[in-house]
């Protein structure tokens, strides 16, 4: 925070003696700034502020520093916190200020992923119908919102807040993507075999990337999540009391909730933390919730959206458990930019999991090896009866 009597010159001072970039004459692309620290490393530059892109933050700290610039040409602010003298002073000299929208249940401009604690912030004393997220699915299905500009506006600056905080999230980091239905019931043997999968892809360093949502998406984050097979083993007995999201999201979530609780507590002592997995669903599928287990979540407005990023994003392999229509779409949109992957491009593993239920209850393994005839896509396509055998081809794949 600027100190009452900190002058600017005094704080360009400190700032070019002290923050490295600057240090070395640095002067950069145009750039998003995020936090404190980059905001008052940035108003020790002389250099016009065009191209800078300020996100989410309180600038009241820093008002009479702003309100002494005279040529904010370029400059965009989204969102944050500011007087009406400083929005005034910004828009009349040259700057592009984004209002935010106090009905809006989600902060459009937010600069990071979620948490699950807070998609589920009053749950337990209010119940899951009183949720941000319960709150935003009903804001994005409001019919009398419907066509207003300035919503839709709102919810596609979100969407792309949450693609630009997933890119820096999981910057240099191998990651597999599985997917799989939601009705996929705790207590199960395959939800219990999604889990151990989740569990094994974390262990060897990948990051879990799944749909964040309930089924086979949890139990993929939640064997990622708790770090051990003995945790694993007790979360797994814990959660099987509450089999299904159906009829209560109240009961399931909490049930989930408890089970993070302690597992978080046992991860602190030992150390196992760090990037393990990421949720990303969507509030296009409201009757889904999301699972409590991802370490962040992405959660998107649009659908097409969040299914794309999803996809992208699983750079390292996709595994895919048995799921029905959701599940078919994911993996023809994966399969896509497989088929035309030119013949020396590298192509990572697509893994489907379940050999009757691909080739006979849903058969879309024969569709497969039929595109995959004669193109490099035959060769990253693999059908296996065993999460076992899906971690084997996954991990072999190491890029």
């Amino acid at each position: 925070m600027v100190a009452p009597d900190e002058t600017l010159a005094d704080l360009r001072t400190t700032e070019v003696r002290t923050h490295p970039a600057l240090r070395d004459g640095h002067r950069g692309a145009p750039r998003e700034v995020t936090t404190p620290a980059e905001l008052r490393a940035l108003l020790a530059r002389r250099a016009p502020l065009a191209g800078v892109r300020i996100q989410d933050l309180d600038l009241h700290p820093y008002e009479r520093l702003l309100l002494g610039e005279e040529d904010l040409t370029g400059l965009v602010v989204l969102g944050g916190t500011l007087s009406p003298t400083l929005a005034t002073h910004l828009r009349e000299h040259g700057a592009i200020v984004f209002p935010a929208d106090p009905h809006a249940p989600v902060n459009p401009y937010r600069a990071g992923l979620y948490h699950p604690g807070e998609l589920y912030e009053g749950l337990t004393a209010r119940g899951y119908a009183d949720t941000p997220d319960a709150r935003a699915y009903e804001w994005s299905r409001d019919a009398a919102l419907e066509g207003d500009v300035f919503v839709t506006l709102l919810r596609a600056i979100h969407d792309d807040s949450m693609t630009d905080a997933l890119t820096d999230h999981l910057a240099g980091r191998e990651v597999i993507g599985v997917m799989g239905g939601h009705a996929m019931e705790r207590g199960t043997a395959d939800y219990a075999a999604a889990a151990r999968l989740g569990h094994d892809l974390a262990h060897a360093g990948r990051v879990v990337l799944t749909g964040g949502g309930p089924g086979a998406m949890e139990a993929a984050n939640l064997g990622a999540y708790v770090g051990t097979t003995d945790r694993l083993e007790r979360a797994l007995a814990e959660l099987a009391t509450v089999p299904s999201f159906r009829p209560s999201i109240d009961d399931w979530a909490q049930a989930a909730m408890g089970v993070r609780a302690w597992v978080r507590e046992e991860r602190l002592l030992d150390g196992t933390t760090g990037i393990r997995s990421v949720g990303v669903p969507t509030w296009f599928y409201g009757h889904e919730p999301p699972n409590v287990f991802c370490g962040a979540i992405a959660k998107y407005f649009s659908n097409a959206l969040r299914e794309d990023t999803l996809l992208a994003r699983s750079s390292a392999g996709l595994v895919v458990l048995p799921g029905a229509a959701g599940t078919v779409q994911e993996i023809f949109q994966a399969v896509t930019p497989l088929f035309y992957a030119a013949p020396d491009a590298p192509v990572p593993p697509l893994v489907l999991v379940g050999v009757e239920h691909w080739s006979v209850t849903v058969p879309v393994w024969p569709v497969l090896r039929a595109l995959g005839e004669g193109r490099s896509l035959g060769a990253s396509v693999h059908l296996v009866d065993t999460v076992e055998d899906a971690r084997e081809v996954a991990l072999a794949a190491r890029g």
